[in-house]
């Protein structure tokens, strides 16, 4: 599949009505944090958001979305939800941990956590390992929303699987090539990062739309109490729905090393690499026509310019920090040799973390590997010229990681 719409989405005439009717609510979703947070409590019945220091870090995002041009009221409408669902699991968690106090005791064993950029395998591997009950995982619509509403909790069907249906579905109905890139369902094994996401300090802003006010006050402040407040949502969910080994992953640890090893200090980390010329391609090309969800027209050169820019800095990053963990506790997987040996990979794994590699978890694998072979949904086409790049440029910008990691 070749896009040919990044600048001036288009869009079928099944998802035409749907964005005109968001559009139509748009004055109703003030993109205002007094306005957010009130409603939020509304919808709740709670008003204790933990942490007050969140406000700053929301309103610098909400400035940066506000100033977004092109900004449409389909957009608006898409911020405001997912804003609101943050402030709600804000709310909610304060008040889980108001009448569990025992949740601040739960131990986090050794998680395993993955780390490398966005098609380098890190997807295909962390729901190839989440196969087994080896470890606690979290599909989409609980990293959505990880704490049901007080009204809800022990209903079945879980009303928030539910309502991550629907909105799977009106992602694939607005962007029917989204899942050649990166596919989504109810029950996919989600990041972390939108947990992060609750303490609004996250690289996750920035995938959702180009906000470089949000990435400069993002980088100049330190993300240990963030990750900390990850830690505390982690406890939480465990003593929800039980699991005593987390399995984790996320993009965003690249360049957050030294932080990760600070909160999680007996992890065990996974680092993925394959040559990021081509990821890169294909990261801009998500992001880009990710996109159409909330601009128009898109720029789609200015989102390419600052994605490289992005990349380059995190994999630096990852050069100069990828020793603060050692072997004991650390792994480089190639992508080339993971697709060789799928199950030699896992097996790897296994060992590092300590875990036996039994017959139950081989054959968990072996199933996931049995309906999600590579390329089967097909793939979308990338050039350096449809996003006004140079390649030589990239190889020269990526070189010290390629040099480190590659060679």
């Amino acid at each position: 599949m070749r896009l040919d719409d990044l600048t001036e989405p288009r869009f079928s005439s099944e998802a035409q009505p749907i964005l005109d009717m968001m559009g139509a609510m748009a004055p109703d979703c003030p993109l205002d944090a007094d306005a957010l947070c009130a409603k939020a409590s509304a919808d709740t019945g709670l008003d204790d958001f933990g942490p007050a220091d969140y406000r700053e870090r929301l309103d610098v995002y909400l400035k940066a979305l506000r100033d977004i041009d092109g900004l449409h009221g389909a957009g608006v409408v898409n911020f405001y939800g997912q804003l609101l669902q943050l402030l709600k699991n804000r709310l909610l968690l304060a008040d889980l941990l108001s009448r569990n106090p025992e949740i601040n005791d739960i131990e986090l064993p050794s998680p395993v956590v993955i780390a490398g950029l966005p098609r380098t395998g890190t997807t295909h591997l962390h729901n190839l390992l989440a196969a087994a009950p080896t470890f606690r995982t979290m599909p989409y619509w609980e990293s959505n929303e990880p704490f049901p509403l007080p009204a809800e909790a022990g209903q079945q069907p879980d009303p928030r699987r539910t309502r991550m249906d629907v909105a799977v579905g009106v992602i694939n109905l607005v962007m029917p090539h989204f899942a050649l890139m990166h596919e989504m369902t109810t029950d996919h094994v989600h990041e972390e990062i939108q947990l992060l996401a609750n303490d609004f300090s996250t690289m996750l802003f920035e995938t959702l739309a180009h906000v470089p006010q949000w990435r400069d006050y993002y980088q100049a402040h330190d993300q240990t109490p963030h990750y900390r407040y990850l830690a505390t949502q982690l406890r939480a969910m465990q003593f929800l729905r039980g699991g005593k080994r987390w399995l984790l992953k996320s993009p965003q640890h690249l360049e957050q090393v030294p932080v990760l090893n600070r909160v999680f200090p007996d992890c065990i980390v996974v680092f993925t690499h394959r040559d990021p010329v081509p990821v890169a391609l294909s990261m801009v090309a998500m992001i880009t026509y990710s996109a159409r969800m909330h601009r128009s027209p898109v720029p789609v050169a200015q989102i390419a310019r600052y994605w490289i820019d992005r990349l380059e800095q995190m994999l630096n990053a990852l050069v100069r920090d990828r020793d603060t963990i050692g072997p004991d506790r650390s792994i480089d997987i190639r992508f080339d040799d993971f697709m060789a040996d799928e199950f030699g990979v896992a097996e790897r794994v296994y060992a590092l973390a300590g875990e036996e590699f039994t017959d139950v978890a081989r054959a968990a694998i072996g199933d996931y590997l049995t309906g999600h072979r590579r390329g089967r949904l097909g793939s979308v086409e990338t050039s350096h010229e449809m996003f006004g790049l140079n390649e030589g440029d990239l190889r020269a910008r990526f070189a010290p990681y390629v040099e480190r990691f590659l060679r």
